[in-house]
């Protein structure tokens, strides 16, 4: 298999269409499959093929179907089709006759190798059922298919980044030689052993694609992408899959003036009122979810509100947050007494954490053995919560992964566990926990409002001493389920978006500082005290319109620090209670002021 070879691209969409034009450009023989009225409009007129410098018109040689074509030994099948067609395809082209060079007839099951140039991870599968030689496939395209006849790729400056690999994973002679002749047309193609890893990183970049063809772009949209992503990953683990990191240099996206972007794959489908291919992307996180017991709520939500959608005929990109806060619920922040009284006597009782710390009081675990809730388990903020002291990281840097998922077994944690985190200061050291945990991809943490106070308040026993261990869990903790800052972040945020003090007024003002080097706030920082976020003398949070009102009007992303990344788990708890998504500087104010280069203002201004 050389150049020589003959290229039939089956599936004449945004992605087939652009492979086969750029092949066709080069003088490489190729073979474009259509129907319909791409089909029609290709036979009368040809492809209008248009590019960021300029707009080719094609006669591109093309096909109904396999019934008008002729295999030989020399072609190479490239499925570009929709995942939903695959199935259908397969068995369309799989039996075909193909004639072979000493005058005999072979199968293009046996004969021909198939390139899978699809989403999601099922389609090698149904492929492998019937061809032998199956390349899975992985394309990186910003290309548009709307109009018959015309197809838009934004790429640049290639047009496109291919992964290719044999499946199941393995080196392959075969996937280097389709490479060759596919590198003939412009194209940037990375030959890969773990060509399934590649193909589920690719699935978590397609996540947004549902939501981008219901919604307009929000602050919440971009929250449900995160938890979408979240669910993915923890079904990942649950399954045994590691998703590669794909090389994507060399591929960007040029403005084309005449032709504005039209979205995604999805939101292409929903214009074209064409089946979309959401049961392959949300859809497979969802069967993956319900074949290893992993939760996968929203998923399986956004999966039922788009089909929904193609039955109702709504207008692609035409929902808002008030539609999405209907169908996507916020993971919930708050718990009170009587439900974790409620749940304990479950078959399945959440995890209780005792987080009893305050700076200064080195006697956290003997405040716990005088009293806690029956089963909790103690959880000392400084050495299970933190990592260890480095120079530039503050008082309380991020524990590393691999010690807080050690931690978060010890506890008894396992996927699809819900968590219960407490203390006795209306939850400014449990917040750390609650933050933490989420963070590291544990899905349901909740913060006990009121913390013991409440739970004595509605007259519950207590336990004294130690609690019996649990038995260990098997939670898998990978990290970034809730954005994080850098130094250099933090000082930029204030001119996009909003930068929040979580600190005593007094300490943001600059009049006291009791630990850090030096008085004083980030410049730009608002004023927000943790301590406002509960009502007035008792360690409950304020209601979700007061919580709204307290940080109404916050302008463009939101970022929090206090002094050492603890309490401003707080803040953070108290804006998603109010809707608002914040990302954490954990280093915060002990390390922004140990840093001499860094500056510092005063005063009650920003």
């Amino acid at each position: 298999m050389d150049h020589s070879s003959r290229y039939v691209v089956i599936g004449a969409g945004a992605v087939g269409a652009s492979i086969a034009a750029e092949l066709h450009r080069a003088g490489v023989e190729t073979l474009l499959v259509a129907r319909g009225a791409q089909l029609a409009a290709l036979r009368d007129t040809g492809l209008r093929y248009v590019r960021p410098e300029a707009t080719h018109q094609l006669r591109i040689p093309v096909a109904a179907g396999p019934d008008e074509v002729e295999l030989t030994e020399n072609d190479v099948l490239v499925l570009a089709t929709k995942s939903t067609d695959t199935t259908s395809a397969v068995r369309d082209w799989a039996w075909r006759p193909v004639k072979r060079a000493d005058g005999g007839t072979g199968l293009a099951a046996t004969d021909l190798p198939l390139v899978t140039l699809q989403n999601g991870l099922d389609n090698e599968r149904t492929a492998l059922r019937s061809f032998a030689q199956v390349i899975g496939g992985v394309v990186w395209i910003p290309a548009t298919y709307v109009v018959p006849g015309e197809v838009v790729n934004h790429a640049d400056p290639v047009p496109a980044v291919l992964f290719l690999g044999r499946f199941p994973d393995a080196p392959s002679p075969v996937a280097e030689r389709v490479a060759a002749g596919l590198r003939a047309g412009g194209f940037t193609v990375h030959v890969v052993a773990d060509i399934t890893a590649h193909k589920a990183a690719k699935l978590l970049g397609n996540l947004v694609n549902t939501l981008d063809a219901l919604y307009r772009p929000s602050a919440l949209r971009d929250a449900a992408v995160a938890r979408l992503r979240a669910e993915a990953k923890a079904v990942y683990a649950a399954a045994g899959i590691v998703p590669a990191t794909p090389d994507q240099s060399g591929f960007g996206v040029a403005e084309i003036a005449s032709h504005p972007r039209a979205g995604n794959s999805t939101r292409q489908s929903l214009t074209r009122a064409a089946e979309p291919e959401t049961d392959y992307l949300d859809g497979e996180i969802v069967l993956l979810g319900r074949l290893h017991g992993v939760p996968v709520p929203a998923t399986a939500a956004i999966q039922a509100r788009l089909h929904r959608a193609v039955a109702e005929g709504t207008p692609a990109g035409s929902l808002d947050d008030t539609d999405l806060e209907l169908i996507f619920e916020r993971p919930p922040v708050l718990i009170s007494a009587e439900d974790v009284y409620r749940r304990a006597a479950e078959p399945d009782p959440p995890v209780l954490l005792d987080v009893r710390w305050a700076l200064g009081d080195l006697d956290g675990e003997k405040h716990y053995r005088d009293g806690h809730l029956p089963g909790a388990v103690y959880v000392d903020l400084d050495t299970e919560l933190a990592g260890p002291h480095t120079p530039g990281a503050g008082r309380h840097p991020l524990p590393p992964l691999r010690q807080l998922q050690a931690a978060a077994r010890r506890w008894g944690i396992s996927a699809g566990t819900t968590v219960v985190v407490y203390d006795n200061s209306g939850g400014l050291a449990a917040a750390r926990a609650w933050w933490l945990l989420r963070w590291g991809g544990v899905a349901d943490v909740r913060l006990l409002d009121g913390g013991l106070a409440a739970w004595r308040a509605a007259g519950y026993a207590e336990a004294s001493g130690s609690a019996r261990p649990r038995p260990a869990g098997t939670v898998v903790l990978d990290g970034g389920h809730l954005p994080v800052l850098t130094a250099d972040e933090a000082a930029a945020l204030p001119r996009t978006g909003t930068l929040l003090d979580a600190r005593a007024a007094e300490r943001y003002r600059g009049e006291v500082e009791p630990v850090d080097p030096r008085a004083g706030h980030i410049p730009g920082a608002i004023s927000r005290p943790t301590g406002e976020n509960l009502r007035a003398g008792v360690p409950y949070f304020k209601s979700v319109d007061e919580l709204r009102e307290r940080f109404a009007g916050l302008p463009g992303p939101v970022g929090v620090y206090c002094g050492s990344g603890v309490t401003a788990a707080h803040q953070i708890a108290a804006l998603a209670v109010a809707g608002i998504d914040a990302a954490l500087y954990p280093g915060s104010w002990s390390a922004w002021s140990s840093d001499s280069d860094r500056p510092v203002a005063t005063g009650d201004q920003p």
